[in-house]
């Protein structure tokens, strides 16, 4: 059989001069036995940038030291990490989608440049979950994900904090309803150590769908960071990598559409984050995988959501995990004939066969949580991530319409051309309820890198807005946000979306029932303001901003840049 290692050997001798080849690994301490043995790459997402990826650097440590053990040679190698909460609301946030490129390409040149056997990718923060994903497909040879873990909650006077409370504290704090005292308070608890945001957000939601897709060990999308069991896990997913190379298992065996289908299911039925659709279209593009923004619809409409998370929910990603995890909520919708148990995992053993082992001699669902929802009680009865299109939005737009007492509002537009200026009117009790927000220009192409709107859609819930005011967008939302909201509106302002042609008091309908985001303005209207219509010189000529503008696809078709 002609392993890993003896390709590389091969390549080596055959392809280049074999002696300075060995040299530069001699140099590293390699001995002459050490070259039949596989080289694992480790890619290291640690930084002392954001809480959620300053915890990573014991996970590389226990990874490499179990590589070792196993008979492999680790290789490792540094990501980079934008943090998307010390970004938000400012022109660093432009960067946050950027860099889930930037990361991908990192992984991808890393494997290929270094022809490595295999990759370890440990992430925490948003972006390197997808980045590191899709650089794992674009390389193609056996992977394991592992996630760097969330936060524990933060505490003040009895009730559990997380960083969208710092948000939504703000918009309380400038509408009078809240003290300064406590205010300072919830700031400085908010986040008490490392591991990612804690509720049902992007990072969480993100992990989360990698174990549903079994590119992660099962139980591992879901615990602490600061806990001890993680570093054992992770010990794991090296010990199962070593495996994977040997059995040749590589990603693209993984992720099928069936597979993807299971990963949706699972943020479906948690609740999970808008970023999601986004993501999973770039990962299923990296993949080779035909998927399309219409098959979250089609997911949507018989997934039903079982998990109490926050955003709209009760709990945080630590309690789902000592409710049974990820595990438990695949193992509800497995018997419900809602997930493909015959998927291969990382594990080489199928989703059925994993679950089988977990949940051998006891039910899935303890009588002691209600975290997680039976399928015969769930919090809702479909899922929660609309793909809402009519003529603001023909290629699709995404709303999150858990939560919502009735998502349906028609409204007079306020139009902003900027985050700022619309946080600006929000902070001034300028926007009334019945009004249905525009922030536009904020895309792919447009801002560029599509930003999140966490700031004002988090003022608009601590100003009690959230169920009264709409609010529609071709940038993106916050994991952590809710309420009436409509994102990821494709075409973009900057293409020539009919979202750049609307006017301040325009009556636009934002309606998840119909699935319609609507501009009710006469057609010849519309036709007269295109024709006026000139589309903005960029932001940015040069550098990585530059380079993504000209080269992001639509956010309908995941916003990639490797896109025809």
């Amino acid at each position: 059989m002609t392993t890993p290692a003896n390709r590389r050997s091969r390549n080596i001798t055959e392809g280049v001069a074999r002696a300075p080849n060995r040299s530069m690994y001699y140099a590293m301490g390699y001995q002459e036995t050490d070259f039949g043995k596989p080289m694992i790459g480790v890619a290291n997402g640690h930084s002392t940038i954001t809480p959620c990826n300053s915890g990573l650097q014991r996970l590389a440590d226990a990874a490499v030291a179990e590589l070792k053990a196993s008979g492999a040679n680790p290789q490792v190698f540094g990501v980079p990490t934008i943090s998307d909460g010390m970004a938000m609301g400012t022109e660093g946030m432009k960067y946050s989608l950027v860099s889930r490129e930037v990361i991908a390409d990192c992984v991808e040149t890393c494997v290929g440049g270094q022809w490595m056997d295999g990759v370890l990718v440990i992430g925490g923060c948003d972006k390197n979950m997808p980045g590191g994903m899709m650089g794992i497909l674009r390389a193609n040879v056996p992977a394991v994900y592992v996630y760097g873990g969330t936060i524990l909650p933060g505490k003040y006077k009895g009730q559990d904090l997380n960083i969208v409370s710092v948000f939504e504290a703000v918009g309380q704090f400038s509408a009078g309803k809240m003290s300064e005292e406590d205010f300072c308070q919830i700031e400085r608890r908010a986040i008490p150590g490392s591991g990612s945001c804690g509720g049902m957000y992007t990072a969480n939601t993100m992990s989360s769908a990698f174990e549903a897709l079994g590119m992660s060990l099962p139980y591992s999308s879901t615990e602490a960071n600061v806990e001890d069991p993680i570093v054992e896990r992770t010990r794991a997913a090296a010990r199962t990598l070593v495996a994977a190379v040997q059995a040749d298992l590589k990603p693209r065996d993984i992720v099928t559409r069936n597979s993807i289908e299971n990963a949706v299911a699972v943020i479906m039925a948690t609740g999970g984050s808008t970023n999601a659709v986004l993501h999973f279209l770039a990962i299923a593009h990296a993949a080779g995988v035909p998927w399309s923004i219409d098959d979250f619809e089609r997911m949507r409409k018989k997934v039903p959501v079982l998990c109490d998370l926050k955003p709209s929910g009760r709990y945080l990603a630590v309690d789902l995990h000592r409710a049974g995890g990820i595990p438990a909520v695949m193992k509800v919708l497995l018997d419900a004939g809602l997930l493909h148990g015959d998927c291969i995992t990382v594990t080489g053993k199928t989703v059925a066969q994993n679950l089988a082992a977990i949940f051998e001699d006891r039910p899935p669902l303890r009588k002691d949580q209600d975290v997680i929802r039976p399928i015969t009680e769930p919090m809702y009865a479909e899922g929660h991530l609309a793909i809402l299109k009519g003529n603001l939005s023909p290629e699709g737009s995404v709303a999150k319409i858990t939560g919502l007492k009735n998502p349906v509002i028609t409204g007079p537009a306020r139009v902003f051309d900027d985050e700022q200026s619309a946080l600006a009117a929000i902070m001034e009790g300028k926007i009334k309820p019945g009004d249905v927000m525009v922030l536009r220009y904020l895309g792919p192409k447009g801002a560029p890198g599509m930003p999140e709107m966490l700031a004002p859609t988090s003022a608009l819930i601590g100003q009690g807005l959230g169920e009264s005011v709409g609010l529609v967008t071709d940038g993106r939302f916050s994991g952590g946000t809710w309420g009436m909201v409509v994102g990821h509106v494709a075409p973009e302002a900057s293409a020539g979306g009919l979202i750049a042609l609307v006017h301040e008091g325009d009556n636009i309908t934002i309606d998840a029932h119909r699935l319609l985001l609507q501009l009710n303005v006469p057609a010849d209207e519309i036709t007269r303001r295109r024709a006026a219509w000139k589309a903005p010189a960029p932001r940015y000529t040069r550098g990585v901003l530059a380079k993504f503008a000209r080269n992001a696809t639509s956010a309908s078709r995941g916003a990639v840049l490797d896109g025809e």
